[in-house]
């Protein structure tokens, strides 16, 4: 087929049609949501995103656009299980029993341990996490699995929330440090109830395990950490700035945790004093 110089140059000065403008609109629109969710935000999140400004279209038109414009979120890697459940300690029975969607901040609260690596050696992160919001209420870091390490993120926890007495429910795996006695005479001192996922159960604890999974795959895998004080900042950073504070969650209407706490307050306070 022959095209004249001509018809060339013609068809390079074409007006560029409404349709191409529009993406290209919608490309800067999406490039900013996704570079606003440190690149993690799918077509889902962003669909959301849009919609709050006004703007409603299809999940697929939002892969396309990002396809071309050379955005790919974040992928998830597997991780090794950290739990140490080989003990003769007393196990609690699993009060949660997989009901992780809950009317009242402050009830129910799930933990966990993960281990991230460095340069320096392992660095392990314990967890707490209201399953009202699914909120980081307490966490706490160090270079081993001691049971100081969740009795800190849990007393961080009561410390900054403090629950009512006798109407908390505290529920992890049955992991060594959860089963100490200095775990339960924290337990015991606060009124709070303890609850234990069955053995090798990790579906029981399912949003625990999935903030793991996100910070993993959002963050540490990410990152080449030179030493444990460096991860330590980055990941404070992740959780009290972008995780509880900026990142929607589906179980929040695509809210993030502080802000959907925010939002719900006084239908909470009805709730709980009803």
């Amino acid at each position: 087929m022959k095209v004249s110089r001509s018809g060339y140059y013609h068809w390079l000065d074409r007006p560029e049609s409404n349709l191409s403008i529009e993406n290209k609109e919608l490309t800067n629109v999406i490039t900013d949501v996704f570079v606003k969710s440190r690149n993690v935000y799918g077509t889902r999140r962003i669909a959301d995103q849009l919609a709050k400004r006004d703007i409603c279209i299809s999940r697929h038109r939002i892969s396309r656009l990002m396809a071309l414009a050379g955005l790919s979120c974040k992928t998830k890697r597997k991780f090794r299980v950290t739990t140490d459940s080989k003990h003769h300690k007393p196990i609690s029975p699993n009060l949660l029993n997989r009901e992780f969607n809950v009317i009242r901040p402050d009830t129910y609260w799930v933990g966990d341990i993960t281990y991230i690596p460095t340069s320096a050696g392992w660095l392990y992160l314990a967890t707490v996490i209201d399953l009202y919001s699914r909120q980081i209420v307490g966490w706490s870091m160090a270079n081993n699995m001691k049971a100081k390490l969740v009795n800190d993120a849990l007393t961080m926890a009561i410390w900054k929330r403090k629950p009512k007495r006798g109407g908390l429910i505290w529920h992890t795996d049955q992991g060594s440090q959860y089963a100490s006695d200095s775990h339960r005479l924290i337990l015991k001192d606060h009124d709070i109830i303890q609850s234990m996922s069955r053995k090798g159960n990790c579906w029981d604890n399912a949003v625990a395990e999935s903030f793991f999974k996100t910070i993993k795959s959002e963050l540490t895998n990410h990152y080449q950490f030179s030493n444990q004080q460096e991860a330590k900042n980055v990941i404070f950073e992740y959780i009290e700035v972008f995780y509880n504070r900026i990142r929607t969650h589906s179980a929040n209407n695509y809210l993030p945790p502080v802000e959907f706490e925010r939002q719900n307050q006084d239908l909470a306070k009805s709730i709980k004093y009803a």
